[in-house]
């Protein structure tokens, strides 16, 4: 038989497919698709009969192998069944109360106030973190009640816009009003070493008492140095000695005075109110400056007299230096 120059068929094709064709390969496809989705163990329709046979308990179908059955629950007769079986179950089913929810009594208060607060800043000089110190008074608080407090984010609340620097600290209290502090928003070491808090019942006070973590980007502050003993300390500067005496002039080269006087440099002027040596001329000021005052020596205590000035040192004359050395004689002539 012909069948690729049929009616509607295409060359190299085995033409087209009868209507027993079609429903075949539906029958596949879906068998197929249920054995993904359908665990016939778990079916309670599903039926194996003496014969061999597979039934649909459902629909009262008779099937050859599990694949017409499985094509079966995917066919429109029975998916309608589940639905009708489904809604007389549903309605023969007997009316079920709702489990009752446990009922919880709401007490109500009437708000006096905010309580009375102390915040104390703290910093632990060993770890270096920088912690907070809540006493919170609440002197009429209901009996068998203990304040309340929790850690909120800035994005829960709705007074403030929203910062993430900040975070909030909340206390609650009935019939007082709920307080919260503003802290930065650090993360908080969890030690119980460090967080603790303690409900005096007697003075009706609370404590709240939390640390900062150390942030590494600021680093651990320098601890303060501690105070050194008495033997520790630098022993105290002592004066310095005197300076050495003054050596004697060097003796007079043998050339003669003429020969010093050339070498040596002109003498020092004397200090300002002191009167030059006898002798000695002053040089001339210049043009437009006066002459500095005399120095006027301190009275002493009364009662004491003033010791006379030491009489100047006169100028060596001519007689008391000595003569000058003869220079040597010459070598003999060689002989």
């Amino acid at each position: 038989m012909d069948f690729q120059h049929r009616a509607g068929g295409k060359t190299g094709t085995g033409g087209v497919a009868s209507a027993s064709e079609s429903n075949r390969d539906r029958r596949e496809r879906l068998r197929q698709l249920a054995l993904e989705t359908i665990d016939l163990n778990k079916d309670p329709y599903f039926m194996k009969n003496h014969l061999g046979s597979y039934e649909c308990k459902l629909c009262l179908t008779l099937h050859n192998n599990e694949g017409s059955y499985l094509a079966h629950t995917q066919g429109k007769k029975h998916q309608s069944n589940l639905a009708r079986r489904a809604a007389k179950e549903a309605k023969d089913a007997p009316a079920q109360p709702a489990p009752e929810r446990a009922r919880v009594d709401i007490r109500r208060f009437v708000k006096i106030g905010r309580p009375g607060y102390k915040v104390t800043k703290q910093r632990d000089p060993e770890a270096g973190q920088q912690s907070l110190l809540f006493q919170i008074d609440y002197p009429e608080i209901v009996e068998s009640l203990q304040p309340r407090y929790r850690f909120m984010a800035a994005y829960e609340q709705r007074i403030e816009p929203p910062d993430r620097k900040w975070q909030y600290l909340l206390f609650a209290a009935e019939p007082y009003e709920t307080i919260a502090f503003k802290v930065p928003s650090r993360e908080v070491d969890k030690d119980p070493r460090k967080l603790w808090t303690h409900w005096n019942k007697e003075t009706k006070q609370f404590f709240l008492q939390f640390a900062f973590k150390v942030d590494s980007k600021i680093g651990r502050a320098p601890s303060p140095k501690p105070l050194q003993p008495a033997s520790s300390l630098p022993p105290p500067m002592l004066i310095p000695p005197p300076p050495p005496p003054r050596l004697p002039p060097p003796p007079i080269p043998p050339g003669g005075l003429g020969f010093m006087h050339q070498r040596l440099p002109p003498p020092p002027l004397p200090p300002l109110g002191v009167p030059p040596p006898p002798g000695v001329s002053m040089p001339p000021m210049p043009p437009g400056m006066m002459p500095p005052p005399p120095m006027m020596r301190p009275p002493g205590p009364p009662g004491m007299s003033m010791a006379p000035p030491p009489p100047p040192i006169p100028p060596p004359s001519a007689s008391s230096i000595p003569p000058p050395l003869a220079p040597p004689p010459p070598p003999p002539p060689p002989s």
